[in-house]
């Protein structure tokens, strides 16, 4: 009889529990990370100079450096252009097993998304700070500014790379600069490639924005200012007769059925521009704490 009891009182708090999961609102839906159009918009490959080129879409660099013993890729993009970059490899006749190295900027979902799809396509080894492993291997997750929402397929370093190494490809050396700002890890790289028979210095120089971010007092990020002027200083010295950034438009250049630039853009005045638009960012956030204050 007890026994009897018992289960029917726990039948009851079943069909309780039950009624009222089906008279309760349904869950908010997820949230996905939405990006302007132009990012998600393929094109052909452009090339930019002899041995590199621009395969990722309108608004996002994925740089592609091509030699005769193999290419590296700098960027990715959104997760979902993976297939795009395979197929504009193919396009160039660069087999899966061909690319060597995985490279980036900033472990941000919009420039490193497809890179576990695209290691597990082709074999190549992912390259980076040890920073941005940390970020990668969470997959976006527990961003310092933004959380988990922009989060992405996650991957493990193969290499951590130290602040100036040189990776060699072929007849190529790629140099990686440690540029911390946007994210503690985030990357810069300078070549020496050719056009029309003649050097050309690459620099492909990462997002200096700051988004949203506190920049005064962060408890997460406290020497974030000063990371940001150190990376203007040193940007401003980069070997740099042709720039190329993440976001096209922040050095100058429009890609679609032709890679153009609407204003050449120097290194130095890129990391001026960014200066500027710091300052302006920490004044204001200066007086919004003022303003804070004096009403309470």
């Amino acid at each position: 009889m007890k026994i009897k009891t018992l289960l029917s009182a726990a039948a009851l708090v079943l069909l309780s529990t039950n009624s009222g999961a089906e008279s309760a609102a349904p869950l908010p839906q997820l949230r996905a990370y939405e990006v302007p159009a132009s990012w998600r918009q393929p094109i052909e490959p452009l090339q930019i100079a002899d041995h590199t080129w621009q395969i990722g879409t309108a608004g996002l660099s994925a740089l592609l450096v091509k030699t005769d013993e193999g290419a590296v890729l700098i960027d990715g993009g959104m997760p979902q252009m993976a297939d795009l970059l395979l197929r504009n490899l193919g396009k160039l006749g660069v087999a899966p097993g061909e690319l060597k190295w995985i490279l980036h900027s900033h472990a941000h979902a919009d420039h490193v998304g497809p890179l576990a799809a695209i290691r597990r396509a082709t074999g190549a080894q992912l390259a980076t700070s040890a920073e941005s492993a940390q970020l990668l291997a969470r997959g976006g997750a527990g961003d310092l500014h933004f959380g988990d929402g922009l989060m992405y397929p996650p991957l493990n370093a193969d290499r951590l790379l130290q602040d100036g190494e040189r990776l060699p490809v072929g007849e190529l050396a790629l140099q990686v600069h440690f540029t911390p700002g946007h994210t503690p890890g985030s990357l810069s790289w300078t070549w020496t490639d050719t056009r029309q028979g003649k050097p050309v210095q690459i620099a492909y120089v990462d997002s200096l924005s700051a988004p949203g971010y506190q920049l005064l007092d962060n408890p997460r990020y406290p020497k974030i200012v000063d990371d940001y002027r150190a990376s203007f200083a040193r940007i401003g010295q980069l070997p740099c007769d042709l720039l190329l950034t993440p976001h096209p438009g922040g050095s100058g250049w429009k890609y679609g059925e032709q890679a153009e630039r609407s204003k050449p853009i120097s290194c130095a005045a890129y990391a001026d521009n960014a200066r500027k638009k710091l300052d302006k960012q920490i004044a204001k956030e200066r007086a919004e704490v003022a303003g804070q204050g004096a009403r309470g």
